[in-house]
Order: structure tokens, then C-alpha cells, then sequence
């Protein structure tokens, strides 16, 4: 499939910079795979689709204050740094992007805080804007992570156009986020409530926990026509044993197994055995998903409603099929659904 056909006119005013005043009440579109039907409903009416020993699969990634605004030496310019990953943790390497990446140059010092709470020095460029730092820090590593999480602010989106808020720092986190290493939050999981967990669990309903962290990579543009040449960066991910015996006691009893997000899609559809069954991991993958794609383990996912030429809508395309799904989003425009990561969810089943 080429580029071109993932575009659609999506107005700006349908971009949610803010989420749904109660996590589950956001708007869900649900998506019957095989007849294209389209019912609009509530994201806590998910209640009614699943049933006793059905598995929804959960990123249980976290999220951390990953932005941070600092000074430069000498000319004490404010520079913007934004934690991209952890490379070492002994020397304290990060690799990072900066702006006004033109400023900063390897040797330059970096201070963060009012008095220097934090102070890094580049010592390599990546890319154009990519930088790799290390924090000069003696203290121990609980004492560098608090550090950050007082001079960090939540990374949300760049189209956002506003000021992180303290409420964003757990609106922007899902509620079982354990293990701390994204960039970016799996967004579908932010409209389960503890209510709407309770009572889901309530009706047998099992959950299998893996874990994505989500890097800035799930947002970079397509830039090719030809979808075979594009190039997904890599993401960690991990899947246990307890969550591979749940998900595939389901798939042997023929349940419903939900995908909740594409990093769940993701990490689950990179550790696939010979005989098509979920596998433990711990590795990083770069698998990049379009249509046509033959999907192993999920028969059902939530996901929120993506922007044009995205790979997360190629995706969702190639799970939803390409037709049902383009449709299902023109009906989306039409009906004023919220795109993106504080938007609106998708079912598809």
C-alpha cells in the first residue's frame, strides 16, 4: 500500500488538548470487522462486549517527566531537552533531543533548575536535533530520578499547544502504569477507570500485562510513498511468562483476546512462536505493521482515533481492514469525534 492512501482531512479543531473530564466517558466508536456496521456508544459500554474469560492485553508502561528546560553556559540560552532513553546508567548517558538543536554543541554544558539541581555536558550528536548527555550527578540513582521528576514536566504531545499541568502528570499516565520508560503514553489505555476495571474483572474478564515503552519513534512521519521502505525505530519491550499463559489459554479456548493499544498490538505481534501462540520477551522490536498483515494473537482491539498518514492508523487499517476503517473515520470527522492522545476510542471487534 502506498502512503497516499492513509490521507483524509482531519480539522484541527478535532484535535483533543485535553481529555474527558472522567477517563471513562470518552466517546467510542465500535467496528464490527466483518459486516463494516458502526454503533456509537460510551468508552465504559466496552462492559457489554466481553465476557468470562475474555483477556484484554495492557501496556503497562510509564510514562516519566521526560521534557526538561534548562540553561546554557556562558550565554545561559534556554535550551529544551527532552529525554528520549536511558543508554547507561553507571555514567548516566542519556540520549536526548534538543532545541534549538543549532546552539548546542558537543562540550557545551547544560544546567537545569534554579540552583543547578541538575547539570549535564554533550558529548555526541545523533541526528540533526539528537544529542547524547550525561548528567554529572554523585548521588544515588533514586536521588538522580527524583531530581528529575521535580525539574521534569509531563511530555505530552507538541500539538498540544499548552502548558503541562500538575493534573496532567496522572491524566497523561494510565492506571496500571508500573514500569517507568515511555516517552509518550499508550493512549488507549487511558480511558480504563478503576471502576471500569473492577467491573470488567468483575465479569470474568482477565487482563495479561506487557509491557511497551513508548518511544518518540511511534510519531515520526512517514516520509516514503512506498510503505516498504519506511523505517520504525525501536522500542523495548517485555512480555512475561504469566501474561503468555493467560493469553494463550485464551487463544485455546477461543476467546476474545483485545489488544488495548497499538504498543500492546505491537509488542504482542513481535513475539509470536512457530505455532502461532504469545512467547516470552525481552527484547526491542521495530516491527512495523500495515495492511495486508496476518494477525497472530488478537481478535479484537481498542485504540484511539490516529491522524492521516500515521502509522498507527496503518495499522489500525490492517486489523479493521482498509476499507471499514477509512469509512469509520470519515464517519469520525463527520460526527466530531477527539483525535489523538486525549481523544476518543475505537473498538474493533
Amino acid at each position: 500500500m502506498k502512503l497516499s492512501q492513509f490521507k483524509f482531512n482531519l480539522p484541527e479543531s478535532l484535535l483533543a488538548n485535553n481529555p474527558a473530564e472522567h477517563r471513562d466517558e470518552a466517546r467510542l466508536m465500535v467496528l464490527h470487522k466483518d459486516s463494516g456496521k458502526i454503533e456509537h456508544k460510551i468508552f465504559k459500554d466496552v462492559l457489554g462486549y466481553f465476557d468470562d474469560q475474555d483477556v484484554m492485553i495492557l501496556n503497562n508502561t510509564k510514562v516519566f517527566p521526560a521534557r526538561l528546560y534548562g540553561n546554557k553556559e556562558k550565554t545561559g540560552a534556554t535550551i529544551e531537552v527532552f529525554l528520549l532513553r536511558e543508554l547507561n546508567k553507571e555514567l548516566r548517558l542519556w540520549d536526548v533531543l534538543v532545541d534549538p538543536a543549532r546552539k548546542i554543541r558537543v562540550g557545551n554544558k547544560l544546567y537545569f533548575g534554579d540552583d543547578d539541581l541538575l547539570v549535564a555536558e554533550v558529548v555526541d550528536n545523533t541526528t540533526s536535533r539528537g544529542r547524547t548527555i550525561r548528567f554529572l550527578f554523585d548521588g544515588t540513582d533514586e536521588e538522580f530520578r527524583k531530581n528529575v521528576e521535580i525539574l521534569g514536566e509531563t511530555p505530552l504531545p507538541k500539538y498540544i499547544k499548552r502548558k503541562a499541568t500538575a493534573e496532567d502528570k496522572e491524566r497523561y499516565q494510565t492506571i496500571f502504569a508500573k514500569h517507568e520508560g515511555a516517552v509518550a503514553a499508550p493512549t488507549a489505555g487511558l480511558h480504563f477507570s478503576r471502576e471500569l476495571m473492577k467491573r470488567l474483572e468483575l465479569k470474568g474478564v482477565d487482563f495479561a500485562e506487557v509491557t511497551l515503552h513508548v518511544g518518540l519513534g511511534t510519531f515520526r512521519p512517514v516520509e516514503v510513498e512506498d510503505l516498504t521502505k519506511h523505517k520504525m525505530d525501536s522500542e523495548q519491550f517485555i512480555i512475561d511468562q504469566t501474561a503468555v499463559d493467560v493469553v494463550n489459554k485464551a487463544l485455546d479456548n477461543k476467546k476474545k483476546i483485545c489488544a488495548v493499544g497499538t504498543t500492546s498490538m505491537r509488542a504482542i505481534e513481535s513475539a509470536v512462536s512457530s505455532g502461532r501462540k504469545l512467547k516470552a520477551a525481552n527484547d526491542w522490536t521495530s516491527k512495523f505493521i500495515f495492511p495486508p498483515y496476518d494477525f497472530s494473537i488478537a481478535n479484537c482491539m481498542i485504540t484511539n482515533f490516529h491522524t492521516p498518514e500515521s502509522t498507527l492508523l496503518m495499522m489500525v487499517s490492517a486489523f479493521g481492514g482498509y476499507e471499514n476503517v477509512m469509512n469509520a473515520y470519515q464517519v469520525a470527522v463527520k460526527e466530531k469525534y477527539r483525535f489523538y492522545s486525549f481523544g476518543d476510542a475505537m473498538l474493533i471487534i
